[in-house]
């Protein structure tokens, strides 16, 4: 049984550092220990960087928060090594439904295919997630963690930062060559550099309500515009973990924050759901209003903004968490490479332009959510209104159905690391898309192919029968060797394994969906980025030009006009 995450203290501990007479110098430094920090701490840790996580608090996320984890985020927490705890804990769904008045108009599944290792989303309670992450963490001597360190005040020099920090026990100064910023939508890092987010604020408030009863709706999103139960506004529910439901009500601008809290005015609007005979429990209750916002630039000198200190979206879609920790893994293996001199300062800014660009593709995504759930005047509710009633019989409609389009990765088509297409290829996994996962088999075992990558670069390379030529093999090999190594994992028809791969990561498509979902033919090679995101593919394995895109990869590049090898390596 999982422990009591809500009730848990964590101890502070006094420092060394802090009985220095001058500031300790650390390589990173991450201020926030919510999903994002913990998920950049181990990230970091995972490739041997040494990471100090501070935070003002002891204690995890009061009420559930963020609940909808999204199938991306589970492949990240699977690499950082806790995504089966929150599969194992969360409840998994892939189908939807939208309810208009008293009458579902229509389902959807967002995940309709097999082939998948985990399902669309799961929900489950964010000190859920955050325990779990912290007791990774805290399996690692690389990380230390501070409790009851709080940030009063920030300076940078030409290479570092250097930070003052309030404990118990007094105030302490510690300096860093990286500082990254996941101290939530308030960032008091971002108040210390001048720095501010804008947007939009929408005027709204909404409930939510976790409540703890046994029911027997399934593991489904459903959602209500209009329902007789709540005129006129909008209702979400949602299925946690230990008989928790997340109910969410939407009030509409007017409505008393203070007392709409109150459980007199919060039971008889579950009664209204649920019917009068329901017995339910009241576990947590918040009223919210949101903004769709976000900084001008997520990198400021020595410091990155990740999470919701970058930018922040409504709660419909389950796009703030799940975009934090994509902010999160986008930013370790760069920062990892830079650290070890490996990498320019160069390939640094590139987080901000990738993330930069997740983030306006969240928030467009999320403001159309928000304009559709709540018009903003009679002609965009009657336009609503007539979407709904045609959607029940009409695709076309369906479509523009908007109940907050759900949490998708980021494809990075226009970052500079990539290297553009030169042959054909059909397809999602175009430069720039996060990988998808496929049923492999290793070593005569079923397994998965994205388990398989990140952390390192990796080579996917389709060969078909017979023996692999001593020459690609050699290049395999050099690949490996690299200054900058490269991870290839072979992949061959189900039998027979030709003999000459001894050494090499062998594995067998034996489903046939890791060809089909990657458009492979024999001699494919795809490049593919620590953080599972691909970089690159050719229809015919060269060696010089996967080393070029390596460099690109890494900002390494000295001649961005060279197709070829024109490039060196900072190390």
């Amino acid at each position: 049984m999982d422990k009591d995450y809500q009730q848990a203290v964590y101890e502070y501990k006094r420092s060394p550092d802090q009985d220095s007479t001058i500031p300790v110098r650390r390589p990173v430094i991450v201020v926030g220990a919510g999903p994002v920090g913990l998920a950049t701490a181990i990230d970091l840790a995972q490739q041997d960087i040494p990471v100090v996580l501070l935070d003002d608090d002891c204690t995890l996320s009061t009420g559930s928060r963020a609940i909808c984890f999204a199938k991306r985020t589970l492949e990240i927490l699977d690499r950082l090594g806790c995504g089966e705890r929150a599969v194992d804990k969360g409840v998994s769904w892939n189908v939807g439904k939208i309810f208009f008045h008293d009458q579902m108009v229509y389902e959807f599944n967002l995940l309709p295919e097999a082939g998948h290792r985990r399902p669309a989303f799961i929900n489950l309670q964010q000190y859920y997630v955050e325990g779990y992450l912290f007791d990774r963490a805290a399996e690692m001597p690389r990380i230390d963690v501070r409790w009851k360190n709080q940030v009063t005040g920030i300076s940078q020099g030409d290479d570092f930062v250097e930070l003052t920090i309030d404990t118990p026990e007094g105030q302490y100064k510690l300096q860093c060559d990286y500082l990254v910023a996941a101290d939530g939508a308030r960032s008091p890092i971002r108040n210390f550099c001048g720095l501010e987010s804008k947007g939009q604020t929408f005027r709204d408030r909404f409930l939510i309500a976790d409540v703890k009863m046994k029911a027997e709706f399934p593991s489904e999103r459903w959602f209500w515009f209009d329902p007789p139960f709540h005129p006129n506004q909008s209702v979400l529910l949602h299925r946690q973990p230990d008989n928790v439901w997340r109910i969410d009500f939407q009030l509409g601008w007017d409505a008393d924050p203070v007392a709409e809290k109150q459980p007199e005015k919060v039971i008889p609007r579950i009664k209204a759901l649920l019917g009068e005979d329901a017995e339910f429990e009241l576990e947590w209750v918040s009223i919210y209003t949101f903004s769709c916002l976000r900084m001008e630039k997520f990198r400021y000198g020595r410091i990155f903004f990740a999470g919701d200190s970058a930018h922040g979206v409504s709660p419909f879609g389950a796009r703030g968490a799940n975009s934090g920790v994509q902010d999160a893994e986008n930013l370790a293996w760069k920062l990892k490479l830079v650290v070890d001199g490996k990498a320019p300062d160069a390939l640094l800014d590139s987080y901000g332009q990738e993330r930069e660009y997740a983030a306006d593709e969240n928030l467009l995504n999320s403001t159309r959510a928000t304009d559709f759930i709540t018009p903003k005047s009679e002609v965009s509710r009657c336009f609503r209104n007539a979407t709904l009633r045609l959607s029940k019989n009409y695709e076309f409609a369906r479509r523009l159905v908007n109940s907050g389009r759900l949490s998708r990765p980021a494809t990075l088509v226009n970052s500079l690391l990539n290297t553009p297409d030169q042959d054909q290829f059909s397809g999602a996994m175009v430069p720039g898309a996060p990988v998808e996962d496929a049923p492999v088999a290793l070593n005569g075992k079923a397994c998965w192919l994205i388990p398989l990558t990140g952390n390192i670069f990796t080579g996917i390379y389709y060969h078909d029968a017979g023996r692999v030529a001593d020459e690609t093999l050699k290049d395999l090999q050099a690949l490996m060797n690299g200054a900058i190594p490269v991870k290839p994992l072979v992949v061959v028809p189900p039998d027979p394994v030709p003999a000459n791969l001894a050494g090499f990561t062998v594995i067998q498509d034996s489903g046939g969906l890791l060809a089909q979902r990657y458009d492979m033919q024999p001699g494919t090679f795809y490049l593919v980025r620590p953080d599972q995101h691909v970089c690159g593919r050719w229809r015919t394995f060269n060696p010089a030009a996967v080393r070029d895109a390596l460099m690109r990869a890494t900002q390494n590049r000295i001649d961005t006009s060279s197709t070829l090898a024109r490039a060196t390596c900072a190390a």
